[in-house]
This record gives structure tokens, C-alpha cells and sequence, in this order.
């Protein structure tokens, strides 16, 4: 019934636009009382109405109203100014500028607000701070730009969003992305699927005040997109064309060559032999075992010298040896990597009548990672509409749909970040003396060909051919599995949303919205027969999944000025409903190569589907107030009902009251002309987190069941040809929200005219009733169930900071500036687990989610080369006292945790410099992190002291190796990796970063040589992204994971587009 309303809804608004008759036309120009430039994108407005124009590239306007109109000109950075009609058919204005932006427009939970009056806490960025940078979505955007706003790297896949954070973590196992809102309406699908040409513009929502009425959704921030829409009287195409190249943006770790690796393979053995604690030989023969054997032990002899003389018994090179492969064989990255490209196209048509407007787009983007068989293509489309059809009745409707496809390398940035088939754990971490084809053993330095003439693989196993094994990684080949697997990605998305606003009684209007966004997903892999994990017969699996969601809300407003009260009241209603259908079918032996469809394989290994759905209703209100545009007071309150919880604790009450104080409008500051704005406000409130689902990102990976309230089964069983079912989970019919108390406090200032100006912030975020599944007993029969117990804080300071150092007629300076600081404890665990260990941290009351628990490293013995840690104990076989009392051990066992810093830094931010000099701009953002630990893995991998035929860092040349030595880095001993190169605080490094995140340079044409070529407007510019990431350790990407610690996920993209724009 809801799909047949929606068609309904949406035929109606698109075929019922009417064509009006106007009345006087009015033209004019405006400029700014400072220098009489043209004011490009100035709204004109019939005030009371919704008809209006915008002045084009000359500041010129056009517009039809009746002479008793009154018409209001505001523009972003300057005063508006209002102008009676009357018999005038030419309006000349001057804006002043606004020191104090008071009239900036924010796009908030139902409705908007001017920056002057808005009481909660916001950021925004605009269309034109989005317009020249090179991302494909608008979280990437969101990185540096907004305090308060963390980003991470993602998978980094093209075509992948980052996760978003929103003043820190406000809950443990319930999901942390906030909420994403698409023209008035929630949006469950990938936040990737929307162009960034199509947006207006986009606020960060971040404390109570500005959240509550999103109720349960909101706990964690809500980004408001806004997109594009048509401007009355003024039709105009707009064109934008990029092209650009990427590679990649953070280095690989400084790994040794081959000269360098065949001494520390010797010396790995020696030491095994020669240190290990039962029957260990002398160090002489130690020596000669070494250098007999070092080439059975790796596998791989690259030199022109027999095998016992590639190393000699004092652990050097022979210096006679030479290499018989080229080193490019034996470069692992060279394959893999290319010069990535980039090209995208975005096509707009706008206008309108007197009572209606469009913005027709159109988009294409094809970019190719600088990885092999890792694209992103995706065509977008959207069609925004809007009527006032009668003096009291306005329609509108948008519609919009992507079409994407990708290839994606299995370069995954969790669960696929050290398989095998990863090219850049394998290239990262394969020794440097293997080759990538197999050379012919009966001819040195000749290849092996297959019957096509191509070039044979070396796998690491070919032993029936003559070839030698690798000792590591053997029977896989990363270039070979990325060429031969295939991995497609599907999706197709339709996003939809109407609405119709009634104006009536004068003072009161009722909105209707309906919106629907539907995403229909086809993922496709298949594992080749020849290596890898889908050797030796060959596997594929296909998935299909529909994420489609539902909202209504009815919205009533009561809007009235009385003296020098005004007064605005929101009465609502709404009705959200996800569906998240999945089938999988996985099978293997494939009947005929090149045909990877299942009915071509004859095993079925697995066929799954499932149906989840979840539904919230909520009802609303909210009074905002004030008087003399001095002071200002709003409070809502929002009760939801949740279908993840039982019926008698379904239902949550979430609220929030706030207030401003415009004390620049006091008389006793009036006098006072350097300070222009002055503003102080505060806020508090409640909101709400029933475990996620809020997009179609963790639609199916929510930490909180759909059904957690219930018993769930499983099928499938069985025994023989009996069905079997199987109890999987304990209901909970106590589970409950989780809620989130927050307060807000800030002052907003602006002074000089406007040259200096900005915020500081305080917040307290304090998230209760935290979801834990808390484990049960043995005898239970079920490991976990799912409760109420635990609580954070998240609290700290954001600063925002303008400043133009140089303002004249020509040029201008302009810097932003924005830091946040943040400190999260956990204050309340379960008592029947209140420390819980995940990997390298523990949670327990009086620390931070992402504090890191490891063994305390204390350095390397000098005498024997041996790790040591801080004993728990004193045990005599593996114990020492040093001279300072300090109980070491060797063994892990023994060795004791610690707690050691915490992956969340002291200060993120970002830093912007923008210089303007007539059409030229030259802005950079850096994007910064002090503070904060990193646990290495990815470098602690490259560190082992053993591995034969794994590749090693150039630290490690440091290596302890005789006693004595004063070093960072224990001796080489295959036989002792477990103590040696366990986890510990040795890994930690510190986690501060620097990045050039945009730069970007445009030159605007002057408007009288565009307008030779028939345009309004031209631009040319050169942005790059990416262009400088540093950090304390070379090939280490700190910002790949907000809990701290690396993988071999896919790096960065370092991208330098030139783009196009123009306006017909």
C-alpha cells in the first residue's frame, strides 16, 4: 500500500506544475557598499512567499511581483536588506557586508534556522567549499572541515565511504555512524551513492538541541544534506569536467633488498641452533649449519654461486655473487600497481517560472585506483522539483538514481587485511629473493612459458617442475589471484521523496513528507582453480540484497510575531521502516572455464537467505521562542517506539531544551564597534540508540539483532534426512534503549568587521544503559545474551577560528582554523564480566574505549639479546633482577599487562589558508592529529625475528648480535618468535599525523571575456588530494582505523585532477 501511495504521490507532483501569469517585472543589480563588485548568487526574495530569483555572474536580477511586494536581498557574509516595490521597475542594492554572518542559513532537523538565532550546536559546509575537490562522496569532504567531526581512511576502496565520528564514541557495541538525513527524509542507503555536485549543502548536527527531534536515530550526530534545486526566473546549465591521475598516498615501509636478506636468514638459523635452551651447539658449527643450509631453508637461490657459498661462515655476501633475476622479478609491487585515473562529468539544468523551479543533473564518474582490478564507475541522475501551486499550497518532489559498478581487490581493511590473497599483505610482506614468474631451473635466467607464450606464475610450489618451494606463502601468488579472481560489486539505487505544504489560518502550515530510498545490490566472486583459496577445482559465490526503506511524517507549524515576541511551535509525526532481504548461494568445481555463472559449478557448499525488518514510529514537538532577537529559548521532546525491543520497553521518551543570549544586541555593548557579534548559548538533552541499521552501510551488520528481544533459532541442522533446529540466542525482553545525556555550552563572537571570529565549545556527552552481550555460565548452553549494563562519558572542548590577516580590494587572506579535544571513560561495567579484553584493549571502568592493554616491554638484554618484559612474578627460569629492582622476564607467560595510552588523540583538527587575488584563489587544507597511540602491526609483522622467506624491515638491521650490544631490536632466533615478537607496548608508536588534505588553485574568467563566449561564468582550477600525509613511521597509515591499529588495508590514494566549470 505504501509503494502504491508513494507512485501516486510522486505522478501527481511531477504532472501538476502549473505555468502562472506574473505581474511587474523588477531588474536591478547588486553589488557590495565596499568596492561595487557584482554579488553573484544573491537570493531576492517576494517576501512572505516563496517566489524569488538569485542575481547571475554581474549581480543582475530578474523577478516578477506585484508593486505592493516588498523585497528582501540576503546573501552569505553580508546584511540582508529589504526594499519596498511600490512603482520602481529598477532596484539598485548595496549589501553591507555582515561581520557577524548572523543571516547564514542552517539546514536543521525540520526546517532551518538562521546562524543569529539558532540555539544548538552546528557545522556546514556549502556547495562552494565542495565544488573543487576531488572526492567521490561527502564524507570524505568532512575530514578537517567541521570540529567535533572525525573521519578514518575506510576500506579505501574507490567508491567506499570513511566512517564517521561525532565528538567521540557514544556507544561500545551498538554501532557509532550518525545519522544521515537526505532532504528532510532519514537515508538508509550508502552515503557513496549520492554525487557531491548534487548537494547545497550540508550541516553536522551535534548536540542535543540539534538532534533530539530525531529521537532513537540521533544519539550520534545527525548530517543534514540538502541538495541543489532550481532558481525562479533564471534558467541555466552548468558543466564541470575532471580529469585526473592518482598513486599512491602513503609510501611502503622501508623493507631490506636482497643483499641484506640472505645474512639475516643465516643468522635466524645460527642463532636457533646456537641460543636455544636444550642441546645448543657451538657457535663455530652453529656458523657452518648456517651457511650449508640457508638456500633449503629459503627456498630460492637469485645468485650465480652454489648454494653453500652465497653466505659464508662469518655470516657475509660473497661479494662474487650476482644476481641471475632481474630485480624487477622480484619486485612483488610493480605488477600490482599503475597510475590510477580519474575522469567525472556533471551536467545541470536549472530554472523556473514565477511559481515553480527544476534542477535536472546528470553525472559520471569512472575512476580506476591505482591498484589492478580496482575500479569504480557510477552514473547518478536527479530530477528536484518544486511548485507553489496555490497562494496556499506548495508541492515538490526529487528523484534521483545511481547505477554503480566496481572491481575491488580483496584489499579489505579488517577481516581480508592479512589473507594471503591480499596484494598488499603478500607484496608487503613476501621476502625480496622470490620472483613473480617461474624461471626455467635447466636455464638460468630464462622464464618458464605456458603453451600461449605467456609468462608462468611462480606459486611458491611448482616442486613437480624443477622449482624450488618458498618456505612462507607457498601455493599463493597476490598478482595471480587479483588477475584470475574476479570480485564485482553491483548496485543500483533509486532514492525518492515528496511532500506538500499547506499554508492556512495565516499563522499555520502543514507539511506532508514521503521519501523512500531502495538499493538493490549484486555481489559476484569467484576463486580461481589454478592458486589461491579456490584452487584446485575453482569456486564463485553470488549475493543478492535489497535494502529498501519507507518514511512518512506530517508536520504541523504554528509561526507568529507579535511585538517583540516571536513565537514558533512544531507539531509531528513519523513512520520509518527498513527491510533488509539477503540470498547467498556459494558453489564449487567448475565444468568450463570462462563461464563463472553458478549452474557452471557442480557442488553446492552454501544457499542462505534472510528477511530482517525494522520499524520506528515517533511522535514529536517543539516550541522555539524569542524576543527582541536578543533572546532565545527552544524545547522538544520525542517519544519513539522501536520494533528491536518488546512491548512493554519499546517505547522511550528523548527531549532537549536550549537557549541563546545575543549579547551584542545589549546597549551597553552597542557602543562598542570592534566587537560585532556576541553570542552565548547552552544546551541539554536527551537522545536515544536502539543498535544501528540507520543506512544501508550496517543494515545487515548490526551488533543488536533485529529480533534481540526474542529466541532465535537455527536451521539447517540436521541429521541425515532429519530436519534439525537449534537454539542460537536468549531473548531479552528487558533490553532497552540506549540512552545519551548531553550538555553544550559555547560562546560565538565576531569582531574587527568580521576579521576575527569563531566558537569555543565545551560538551559532556554521557551514554547509560549501554548494550553488552554478557556471557552466561557453561551450563546455559548459549554463550551470551544481550543486556543493559554499562556507561561513558565523552566530553571535551571544540574551538573554530576565522581570521583574515589581509583584507583589501584585490586581495584577501582568509584562514580557518578548528581543533577538538576529546576524552572518553567508561564509568560503569557488568559485574559479571567487568573487564573485557578485544585484541590490544580491555574495557573497564576508569578508561577509554580504545585504551590499549599490552605486555610491558622494558627493552633488549644486553647480554644475551633476548626481549624483557615486566614480570608478574619472580620466576628463576626466565627471571631477572635488574640493578634497580626492576623484576624482568623473557617469557610471556610471565610477562605483566599494562594499560599504556589510548588510541583516541589529544587534538584533531584542521587548518585552512585561502588567498584570493582578483580571480585567482590558492587554498590548502591540512588536516592534523596530536597525540594518541598506534599499535603497529603491520610493522611489528616486518619485525619478527624469525620467518624464513617473510620480508623484513630496515630496523631490523639494528638487531642485538653479539653480547654487549646496546639495541632496540632482539637478536634473530627462529626459536624464540612466540616471547620475542609477541604483543606488546614495544609496538606503540606514537600517533600524531599532518596532512595536506586539498590544495587547490582556480583562476575565475573575467566576466566580460566569458561572456564573448556566450557564458556566464568560467573557471579553471588544479586540486590535488592527498598530496602530503606524514607521520612518525614511513609506510604506516595512522589513519586507517579509529581504535589504533594498523593493517595492510588499502592505502590511500594521492589524486591531482584539472577541472572545468562553466555556466550557460
Amino acid at each position: 500500500m505504501r509503494k502504491l501511495l508513494l507512485g501516486s504521490w510522486l505522478l501527481t507532483v511531477f504532472f501538476c506544475l502549473p505555468v502562472l501569469a506574473q505581474d511587474v517585472t523588477v531588474t536591478g543589480r547588486v553589488t557590495s557598499s565596499e568596492d561595487g563588485t557584482p554579488l553573484p548568487g544573491v537570493s531576492v526574495q517576494l517576501k512572505g512567499t516563496t517566489r524569488g530569483s538569485t542575481t547571475d555572474a554581474e549581480g543582475n536580477y530578474r523577478l516578477s511581483a506585484p508593486s505592493t511586494g516588498r523585497l528582501v536581498f540576503s546573501y552569505i557574509g553580508f546584511s540582508s536588506q529589504e526594499v519596498a516595490i511600490g512603482n520602481q521597475t529598477t532596484i539598485q542594492v548595496a549589501l553591507a557586508p555582515d561581520a557577524a554572518n548572523l543571516d547564514e542559513v542552517i539546514v536543521t532537523t525540520f526546517g532551518t534556522a538562521k546562524r543569529a538565532s539558532f540555539t544548538g550546536s552546528a557545522g556546514t559546509l556549502s556547495s562552494n567549499q565542495l565544488s573543487t575537490r576531488v572526492t567521490s562522496n561527502i564524507a570524505q569532504a568532512l575530514s578537517g572541515a567541521i570540529s567535533g567531526v572525525q573521519t578514518n581512511a575506510g576500506l579505501g576502496q574507490p567508491g567506499s565511504a570513511p566512517e564517521i565520528r561525532i565528538r567521540g564514541f557514544g556507544s561500545i557495541s551498538s554501532g557509532n555512524d550518525p545519522l544521515y538525513v537526505v532532504d528532510g527524509i532519514p537515508y538508509s542507503g550508502n552515503i557513496a551513492n549520492i554525487s557531491p555536485n548534487d548537494i547545497e549543502s550540508i550541516s553536522v548536527l551535534k548536540d542535543a538541541s540539534s538532534t533530539a527531534l530525531y529521537g532513537s536515530r540521533a544519539a550520534n550526530g545527525v548530517v543534514v544534506v540538502t541538495t541543489k534545486r532550481g532558481q525562479k526566473d533564471r534558467s541555466s546549465i552548468n558543466v564541470r569536467y575532471t580529469k585526473g591521475v592518482s598513486t599512491r598516498g602513503v609510501p611502503e615501509y622501508d623493507r631490506v633488498g636482497v643483499d641484506q636478506y640472505y645474512p639475516l636468514m643465516w643468522e635466524i638459523y645460527r642463532n636457533s641452533v646456537a641460543y636455544r635452551s636444550t642441546n645448543p651447539v657451538a657457535l663455530a658449527t652453529a656458523n657452518q649449519q648456517a651457511t650449508d643450509q640457508l638456500i633449503s631453508l629459503v627456498g630460492y637461490n637469485v645468485y650465480n654461486v652454489p648454494n653453500n657459498q652465497v653466505v659464508d661462515v662469518n655470516g657475509q655476501m660473497n661479494p662474487n655473487a650476482q644476481l641471475i633475476f632481474s630485480p624487477d622479478d622480484l619486485n612483488w609491487e610493480k605488477p600490482i600497481m599503475r597510475q590510477g585515473n580519474r575522469d567525472e562529468l556533471n551536467v545541470s539544468f536549472s530554472g523556473g517560472q514565477n511559481k515553480s523551479d527544476y534542477f535536472l543533473s546528470l553525472s559520471y564518474l569512472n575512476d580506476k585506483s591505482y591498484l589492478i582490478r580496482s575500479d569504480f564507475e557510477r552514473i547518478t541522475g536527479r530530477l528536484n522539483i518544486n511548485s507553489q501551486m496555490k497562494s496556499w499550497l506548495r508541492t515538490g518532489a526529487n528523484i534521483s538514481t545511481t547505477l554503480s559498478k566496481s572491481n575491488q581487490a580483496d584489499a579489505g581493511g579488517t577481516g581480508g587485511s592479512t589473507t594471503f590473497v591480499n596484494p598488499f599483505f603478500f607484496s608487503r610482506n613476501i621476502g625480496p629473493i622470490y620472483p613473480v614468474y617461474a624461471y626455467d631451473p635447466a636455464n638460468p635466467g630464462q622464464f618458464l612459458t605456458l603453451p600461449n607464450g605467456d609468462r608462468r606464475w611462480d606459486f611458491g610450489n611448482l616442486t613437480s617442475l624443477g622449482l624450488p618451494a618458498r618456505p612462507q606463502y607457498g601455493g599463493r601468488h597476490s598478482v595471480a589471484e587479483t588477475v584470475l579472481n574476479q570480485n564485482y560489486l553491483r548496485r543500483n539505487v533509486l532514492s525518492a521523496r515528496g511532500y506538500a505544504e499547506l499554508s492556512f489560518l495565516q499563522d499555520f502550515k502543514f507539511t506532508a513528507n514521503i521519501g523512500t530510498d531502495i538499493t538493490n545490490m549484486n555481489r559476484y566472486t569467484f576463486g580461481n582453480p589454478q592458486v589461491g583459496d579456490g584452487a584446485p577445482a575453482g569456486r564463485a559465490t553470488h549475493e543478492f540484497q535489497n535494502i529498501s526503506s519507507y518514511n512518512l511524517n506530517q508536520l504541523l507549524n504554528y509561526n507568529k510575531s507579535f511585538g517583540k515576541h516571536s513565537l514558533d511551535v512544531l507539531l509531528g509525526h513519523e513512520n520509518y521502516q527498513i527491510n533488509d532481504n539477503n540470498l547467498e548461494g556459494s558453489r564449487s568445481q567448475l565444468i568450463l572455464e570462462g563461464n563463472y555463472e553458478l549452474v557452471n559449478f557442480t557442488t553446492t557448499t552454501n544457499l542462505s537467505s534472510v528477511l530482517n525488518t525494522r520499524r520506528v514510529e515517533g511522535y514529536f514537538s517543539r516550541v522555539n521562542y524569542d524576543y527582541d532577537q536578543k533572546y532565545f529559548l527552544s524545547a522538544s521532546i520525542r517519544r519513539d517506539g522501536s520494533s528491536k525491543f518488546y512491548r512493554d520497553t519499546r517505547w522511550g521518551n528523548f527531549y532537549s531544551v536550549s537557549g541563546a543570549w545575543r549579547i551584542d544586541q545589549e546597549e551597553f555593548l552597542k557602543s562598542i564597534p570592534s566587537i560585532n557579534a556576541l553570542k552565548l548559548r547552552a544546551s541539554y538533552g536527551q537522545t536515544g540508540n536502539d543498535g544501528g541499521g540507520n543506512t544501508g552501510q550496517d543494515a545487515q551488520d548490526n551488533t543488536i539483532s533485529y529480533y534481540a528481544w526474542q529466541p532465535l533459532y537455527g536451521l539447517g541442522w540436521n541429521n541425515a534426512s532429519e530436519a534439525g533446529i537449534l537454539q542460537t540466542s536468549l531473548g531479552n525482553r528487558n533490553l532497552a534503549w540506549e540512552s545519551s545525556n548531553a550538555f553544550d555550552a559555547a560562546l560565538e563572537f565576531s569582531l574587527f568587521q568580521g576579521r576575527v571570529s569563531g566558537t569555543v565549545e565545551y560538551f559532556d556527552r554521557r551514554s547509560s544503559n549501554l548494550i553488552f552481550a554478557v556471557p552466561l555460565p557453561l551450563s546455559a548452553g548459549i554463550s551470551t545474551v544481550t543486556r543493559n549494563i554499562g556507561t561513558m562519558y565523552n566530553r571535551g572542548f571544540e574551538v573554530e577560528l576565522g581570521v583574515e590577516p589581509v583584507r583589501t580590494k584585490d586581495f584577501v587572506w582568509h584562514i580557518d582554523l578548528n581543533a577538538t579535544k576529546i576524552k572518553n571513560r567508561i564509568t560503569k561495567m557488568p559485574d559479571e564480566n567487568p573487564e573485557i579484553i578485544d585484541g590490544t584493549k580491555k574495557l573497564s571502568v576508569g578508561h577509554s574505549i580504545y585504551d590499549n592493554w599490552l605486555r610491558e616491554y622494558k627493552g633488549i638484554n644486553p647480554n644475551t639479546g633476548e626481549v624483557e618484559y615486566r614480570a608478574a612474578s619472580y620466576v628463576a627460569a626466565n627471571s631477572r633482577i635488574t640493578e634497580s629492582g626492576d623484576t624482568l622476564t623473557n617469557s610471556i607467560n610471565n610477562a605483566r599487562y599494562h594499560y599504556n595510552g589510548s588510541s583516541i588523540p589529544a587534538l584533531t583538527g584542521g587548518v585552512t589558508n585561502r588567498f584570493t587575488w582578483k580571480g585567482i584563489t590558492l587554498s590548502a587544507l591540512f588536516v592534523y592529529q596530536l597525540g594518541g597511540k598506534t599499535y603497529d602491526g603491520a610493522y611489528a609483522g616486518l619485525m619478527s625475528a624469525g620467518g624464513y622467506g617473510s620480508a623484513k624491515h630496515i630496523d631490523i638491521l639494528r638487531r642485538w648480535q653479539k653480547p654487549g650490544d646496546i639495541t632496540d631490536v632482539p637478536r634473530m632466533d627462529a626459536g624464540r618468535t612466540t616471547d620475542f615478537d609477541a604483543q606488546s607496548d614495544r609496538w606503540l608508536i606514537d600517533a600524531s599525523y599532518l596532512n595536506l588534505r586539498n590544495i587547490t588553485l582556480s583562476y575565475q574568467l573575467p566576466s566580460t571575456i566569458a561572456r564573448k563566449a556566450f557564458l556566464e561564468n568560467a573557471q579553471i582550477y588544479i586540486s590535488g588530494e592527498n598530496m602530503l600525509i606524514l607521520s612518525r613511521r614511513k609506510g604506516m597509515n595512522v589513519q586507517q582505523q579509529f581504535n589504533g591499529v594498523t593493517s595492510n588495508a588499502f592505502s590511500p590514494a594521492k589524486s591531482l585532477v584539472l577541472g572545468v566549470s562553466f555556466t550557460l
